[in-house]
């Protein structure tokens, strides 16, 4: 993980990265994966799917980002974009509050699954500020690096693209508004979606009618929020 070129990664975002893949903290941090699956540790989700959030949605194609902290750290829960579980797997507690506001806002049916691929690949960045962690112990790689590399995405995709749409729920997510221009984008803030603090203002905060109304606005089709079957 220490040269873009090694790496699996959609040729825009490898393009707008490469100078980061190159720093000592990546390396580093590419050390201390290695050293932690030596030890036997069970690191999530799978290598191939750790940049699942950039490679499911191109640089250039992105239109809305969504901004999460940790991957699940249950087995076969993380597939690298935040909020999203792999098939088969129970819909966690937060994205089943989504679906709820998405119900209220939008009267879209609650989702039969957790699979938030469709979205991702419409166009939402759907990116975790740390990209892997272990089995069992939330936060547990949150200080080897991947905020730095994480925040580096919020700032290019910031440059780079026009007219935004960045969702930041809880006070984690909203922590990143420093790196957002909000002269470009809207951002809209509001409490996480957790059952601890869904009431307190996710629920009926509009956020994906506004997201669309603001798209739509800018000439951009609007997100498919609905999540087909599989």
């Amino acid at each position: 993980m220490t040269s873009a070129d090694n790496i699996r990664l959609e040729a825009g975002w490898k393009e707008a990265l490469r100078e980061e893949f190159a720093k000592p903290y990546m390396q580093a941090l590419a050390d201390f994966l290695r050293q932690e699956k030596a030890a036997g540790k069970e690191v999530y989700p799978p290598g191939a799917l750790i940049f699942n959030a950039l490679n499911s949605t191109p640089l250039e194609r992105v239109k809305v980002v969504i901004i999460g902290q940790d991957p699940y750290h249950g087995p076969e829960q993380a597939h690298g974009l935040c909020f999203s579980v792999q098939p088969g797997v129970a819909t966690p507690p937060s994205l089943l509050n989504i679906y709820k506001e998405l119900k209220r806002d939008l009267n879209i049916d609650i989702a039969t699954h957790g699979c938030l691929q469709h979205w991702a690949e419409q166009g939402v960045l759907l990116l975790n500020t740390s990209l892997t962690v272990e089995r069992g112990i939330a936060g547990s790689h949150a200080d080897k690096g991947w905020g730095v590399f994480t925040d580096r995405v919020i700032e290019v995709v910031s440059q780079q693209r026009p007219h935004l749409v960045f969702l930041l729920w809880g006070k984690h997510a909203q922590s990143k508004a420093r790196l957002i221009d909000p002269s470009k984008h809207l951002v809209l803030c509001s409490p996480h979606p957790s059952p601890l603090s869904a009431h307190r203002g996710f629920i009926g905060n509009g956020h994906f009618s506004r997201c669309n109304k603001f798209l739509v606005q800018h000439g951009m089709t609007p997100i498919d929020w609905r999540l087909p079957p599989l």
